[in-house]
């Protein structure tokens, strides 16, 4: 099985530690490669950062499909690009939103989200409305950091840890969902400290339910369906 992973992003600085994370979750016997974008943002933080995005996302979802790979995990928990790259592909993709919280939805009633800033909130309840999920989102919480700011650990799960109790004390969380993919290495660590605290919820990590949900999309030999994932009509395009 052969996964490409498309950091959203450009530049190479994260590229290596993208790749440990998703071969920690992956299988032994899956392929893994990591790819940047040739244009875009630094991170992604808004809307307007989605959207300068896209055409380098879908540029590397072509190659993609150029390649013959089995799946594509754009690596960004706000989904960028992906119901686009469904049509232009033969293969899954998913972002780190959609089987996060798919998979956080089968573990406990109200789900809650903690993210980096209060400028991606409004983005994921968005996303939550068009996957008709909002009502099981109890709380959408932030700890503060911009994504290119994750790298301090200890400072990050002190940060998550305090959201995650609070939310959970006030029976606002049952899950808590890592609301960003560059929140690398802190699920395990995050659920340890809030059962030590008396608080015995899950902990998804997206990235890690991304892979999952992939292995097993490829497994069951499934693809975007094309009566949703209409393949676009040829016309000139400039992107």
């Amino acid at each position: 099985m052969h996964i490409r992973v498309v950091l959203p992003v450009i530049g190479e600085t994260l590229v290596e530690h993208v790749r440990s994370e998703v071969l920690a979750w992956a299988s032994p016997d899956t392929k893994v490669d990591v790819i940047a974008l040739e244009r875009g943002t630094a991170s992604i933080e808004s809307e307007y950062d989605e959207a300068l995005s896209a055409p380098g996302i879908l540029q590397r979802i072509e190659e993609a499909a150029t390649d013959g790979v089995d799946g594509v995990f754009i690596t960004c928990f706000g989904d960028p690009g992906v119901h686009a790259a469904r049509e232009i592909i033969d293969a899954p993709v998913v972002g780190g939103f959609e089987p996060a919280m798919l998979t956080a939805l089968s573990l406990g009633e109200n789900v809650g989200i903690i993210t980096v800033l209060p400028n991606v909130v409004p983005m994921l309840h968005s996303l939550a409305r068009r996957y008709t999920i909002e009502r099981r989102i109890g709380t959408i919480r932030v700890v503060d950091l911009p994504v290119l700011g994750l790298e301090d650990h200890e400072v990050l799960v002190e940060r998550l840890f305090e959201q995650a109790a609070d939310a959970v004390a006030k029976r606002e969380a049952d899950v808590i969902v890592l609301g960003c993919t560059g929140m690398l290495g802190v699920a395990a660590e995050l659920r340890d400290r809030l059962a030590a605290a008396g608080h015995r919820v899950p902990v998804v990590d997206p990235t890690g339910a991304a892979i999952a949900w992939l292995e097993s999309s490829v497994r069951l030999g499934v693809s975007p369906s094309r009566t949703t994932y209409m393949p676009p009509p040829a016309k000139d395009r400039r992107a």
